[in-house]
């Protein structure tokens, strides 16, 4: 009897290679000018060195830490407003543990590791609305 068993789909299936980098010490004007001119919502902030980890700019950040409280965009460093450490994903996760994972750390999109390297992004979107996975 065959199995009704659908392929697992990997996070790296559907990871975005795209990954667009910046420095903790650069401040919310340029990031907000570096999302925009590559049409990204997150940023992954840089290392300081190989033992740091990774840390994570998105557009909610730069509300929350600089629109909200009414500070200046040229004032404002990365460091001081993104999330770090952040939640790694692994490559070869199933995209259901991924969604998962994501749903219940309550947030939108993570870094994807292989190896210890950093190779992509995983986003909900994704999950839900860019793929027909479901």
């Amino acid at each position: 009897m065959a199995s009704s068993n659908p392929p697992i789909i990997r996070v790296r299936d559907i990871m975005s290679k795209t990954l667009i980098t910046i420095n903790g010490m650069a401040t919310a004007k340029e990031a907000a000018d570096t999302m925009r001119a590559k049409q990204v919502s997150s940023l992954i902030v840089e290392k300081r060195h190989k033992d740091d980890a990774w840390g994570l700019i998105a557009v909610q950040d730069l509300i929350e830490g600089v629109i909200i409280p009414g500070r200046s965009f040229k004032e404002v460093h990365v460091y001081e407003i993104m999330t770090k450490p952040v939640i790694m994903v692994p490559a070869d996760m199933d995209i259901r543990y991924a969604a998962r994972l994501l749903h219940r750390a309550g947030i939108r999109r993570a870094p994807v590791e292989e190896n210890r390297e950093l190779i992509g992004m995983i986003a909900m979107r994704s999950l839900i609305l860019d793929h027909d996975l479901f």
